[in-house]
């Protein structure tokens, strides 16, 4: 039997030991890697091993000689998942420890809160080796989430540190909730910590197995507190003491059992030629696995090579010490007394607990809403918009010195936050433009968000790639894509339109050719006997006439008896043939030449003023060496069809759908739109990364789009429903109903699918933020932002 602690020199101890000294047993890995080493080496050597650290990620199957003395710890995170469940909160932030044993506790986590429908809003990753300023910097964060429950498992002497700098930064006031697991729990005693570090503790509630007390526990903590000078001995310590107590019974059984105990000759660098077998080690094993009894830390029993299950304790930090308030089994779930104490005085209690004491020293448990409620006043950043004020307009009143902002976007934002199940306090800023608006002031009206200078932005700000790096945008509010428009010159055509295809002379001819024709047959048919053409003048113009003007149709009746007749007929048809071909073709032309117009080379496409669909023309339209003229307003647009290519103007206007939607909205009745790309992503509202807000704001969207509320809102502001657009683009935008609320399905996921990445990896995040660490974060995030943001499209 031996002891391991370090890992540093864990193998080559190991194998000294297994070699040179024989050990038939092991205790004490307190690390994940050391754990894992000593559990693969187990198995080849057939040695037990009793290890001092639980971990949800251990396949004990796999690993028959290894034995797990804590608890397993999806135990305590179906009990953790309980306990938020009966205080109805459906959001919490987790902080954990940025090791592999944190991170390999956190899928399973995820499952049990996922199961009681709660959802882990944010994930932040602490390194131990964090610097003061690192914990403050991510607290600064998190405090910007809008969240009030925190729950913390991590290292006792990283949560002692986080615990402080949170009383610090004030989330330890009143409102919050702070739950800590037995990582730290275990190790927190008022006796032997500093006194601000009690402090920062004052109405945490704290997850731990139940320890009984018992005659036996109480001589062990006399003892220990003369030896050690410590006031309470550690979990570790307990279990450790039953581990040696376990071995100590099953070596006495095994020996009283006779056996041939094989020799050993191994290389202690080489772990493929230790020795698999040991029938030592197997009758070790074996007893093990029977032997029970009280112990310090309550009954050992390993069942299928782990402790039985313990119930939680619930303790409440206030004051200089901590008081019960109740407990977790699986079998009776949070309750103030377990069976086995039926004694235990049943106090008034919430939801299965007693009274507690919580942060600020408030007796009433936390909620969002009172969060919400007491949070500071959101700065809105909104963006003086010209030219299309039905989309955004911000005025500025004199007498209350407040600015007013107006129109469909404030609308979506007013409605969203007024669904949401809590009070958001905010005013509008307006954000002035050095110069006309364009994707690099855009640009930079985000990049103040991500400066902090602004909460959030409410405006047309598209979508992108490129500004998802640094800010994190609601599921857009808009339908997506770039539209073309035209103007409609079917509409402006006058009632005899289907006359343009010929000239005047054409018709004339054309109109003559008909008589001569007539004039001619009734000439040579008229000497017939049985002609149709014999009779009196007033008799025989009109089958003349009905005969040549029938012919268009090609159906003439008449039976024609002169040879020079049917040969007459013959060429006549043959022309009027050709006439009619010729005449379609020139129809067909006209009514189509705004569609040829636009596969020309070179022609005149105007665009919306310093805006990235610029970008988008060249890079995903079929237009060939367009010339791109831009243009800053509704106005502007239709001054610019009007006069057409001729006069100083353009062929076609490509913009985003909402900007096209408000054009035909106003000026729907002469032009029209001939082409839908879905190669942008909308409007979406702006906030910081990591904000609660985004989600919940994404799905309030979601919902009004479900309800039909946008719609009205758009028929509010467009004054027209979509009756404009074309039969195609309408379907489109089904299709784009459909892909909203997928988006806000999987943001829940992503949104933007960019945040959950950056939430599941931590480190990457990490190395977002050092891209943007404060030397460089006004010149090389400006110069990104303004070169990529004209350039991506997506």
């Amino acid at each position: 039997m031996f002891f391991v602690s370090k890992h540093a020199r864990l193998h080559v101890t190991a194998s000294d030991l297994l070699e040179n000294l024989k050990v038939q047993a092991i205790i004490g890995p307190e690390s994940l890697l050391e754990a894992k080493f000593l559990s693969i080496l187990s198995n080849k050597t057939k040695v037990p091993v009793l290890s001092l650290i639980a971990s949800s990620s251990f396949n004990l199957d796999q690993h028959r000689y290894f034995l797990q003395m804590p608890q397993d710890e999806t135990i305590q995170w179906k009990g953790l998942a309980a306990l938020t469940e009966s205080f109805k909160w459906t959001d919490v932030i987790l902080i954990h420890e940025d090791s592999e044993f944190g991170r390999e506790s956190v899928p399973y986590m995820i499952d049990s809160f996922l199961e009681k429908k709660i959802h882990i809003s944010y994930k932040s990753a602490i390194s131990s080796l964090a610097t003061d300023d690192q914990i403050v910097d991510e607290l600064r964060k998190l405090s910007d989430l809008q969240e009030t429950v925190f729950i913390i498992h991590c290292s006792h002497d990283l949560a002692f540190r986080i615990l402080v700098y949170a009383k610090r930064l004030g989330l330890m006031d009143q409102g919050y909730a702070w739950i800590v697991t037995d990582k730290t729990m275990d190790f927190f005693d008022p006796m032997e910590l500093d006194e601000e570090v009690v402090e920062s503790f004052q109405g945490v509630l704290g997850l731990r197995y139940l320890i009984p007390s018992s005659n036996q526990l109480n001589n062990f903590t006399k003892r220990w507190r003369k030896e050690t000078l410590l006031s309470n001995p550690n979990i570790f310590s307990l279990l450790a003491y039953d581990a040696i107590f376990a071995l100590g019974m099953a070596v006495e059984r095994v020996e009283s059992r006779p056996f041939k105990d094989g020799k050993m000759n191994i290389d202690a660098m080489d772990l493929t030629n230790i020795q698999a077998s040991s029938k030592s080690g197997m009758m070790l094993l074996k007893e093990l696995l029977n032997v029970r009894f009280k112990g310090l830390s309550g009954e050992f029993h390993l069942l299928n090579r782990k402790s039985v299950a313990k119930p939680l304790e619930i303790v409440n930090v206030f004051g200089k010490g901590e008081k019960r308030v109740g407990f977790w089994t699986e079998d009776d779930g949070i309750t103030m007394y377990i069976k086995s104490k039926l004694n235990y005085r049943n106090k008034p209690s919430i939801n299965g607990l007693e009274s507690i004491i919580w942060p600020g020293g408030s007796m009433i448990h936390p909620t969002r809403r009172l969060m919400m409620q007491t949070s500071k006043t959101l700065r809105i950043g909104v963006p003086m918009l010209v030219g299309f004020e039905e989309l955004l307009t911000v005025e500025h009143n004199p007498q209350t010195n407040a600015t007013i902002a107006k129109g469909f976007c404030v609308d979506v934002f007013d409605a969203a936050i007024e669904a949401l199940s809590y009070e958001v306090p905010y005013v509008f800023v307006p954000f002035v433009f050095s110069k006309a608006p364009n994707s690099e002031e855009y640009n930079q009206l985000i990049y103040e968000v991500y400066l902090q200078k602004y909460d959030a932005v409410v405006g047309d700000t598209t979508i992108t790639a490129n500004r998802s790096l640094y800010v994190d945008f609601t599921i857009p509010y808009t339908d997506l894509g770039v539209g073309t428009v035209i103007k409609d010159d079917q509409n402006s055509r006058k009632i005899w339109w289907f006359l343009e295809p010929l000239d005047t002379y054409m018709w004339v001819v054309t109109t003559l050719s008909f008589f001569i024709i007539g004039a001619t047959i009734w000439f040579l048919e008229h000497h017939h006997q049985d002609s149709a053409f014999r009779g009196p003048w007033h008799g025989v113009v009109g089958p003349v006439l009905w005969f040549s003007f029938s012919t268009l149709t090609f159906s003439q009746r008449a039976k024609l008896w002169s040879n020079l007749s049917r040969l007459l007929v013959i060429v006549w048809l043959f022309i009027v043939l050709v006439m009619i071909t010729c005449y379609n073709a020139a129809l067909s032309s006209m009514l189509t030449i705004q569609q040829i117009r636009l596969t020309q080379k070179g022609i005149d496409i105007g665009y919306h003023a310093g805006s990235f669909v610029e970008g988008v023309i060249v890079n995903n339209s079929n237009f060939k060496d367009p010339s791109l003229l831009p243009y800053a307003s509704l106005a502007e647009y239709k001054s610019a069809l009007e006069g057409g290519s001729k006069k100083g103007g353009v062929v076609a206007i490509m913009d985003e759908l909402p900007y096209i939607k408000l054009f035909l909205a106003k000026y729907g009745t002469a032009y029209r739109l001939v082409s839908y790309r879905p190669s942008t992503n909308g409007f979406g509202f702006v906030f910081p990364k990591g904000s609660q807000l985004a989600s919940n704001i994404s799905r309030e969207i979601s919902k009004l789009r479900e309800e039909g509320e946008l719609l009205k809102l758009e028929k509010k502001w467009f004054k027209r429903d979509s009756s404009f657009l074309p039969e195609d683009s309408q379907i489109l935008r089904g299709e784009n109903a459909k892909a909203h609320t997928h988006l806000d399905t999987g943001m829940e996921t992503e949104q933007n699918v960019n945040n959950i990445k950056e939430k599941e990896h931590p480190d990457d995040n990490d190395t977002v933020k050092a891209k943007h660490h404060k030397a460089k974060a006004q010149g090389a995030v400006e110069v990104n932002l303004n070169e990529r943001g004209r350039s991506e499209n997506v």
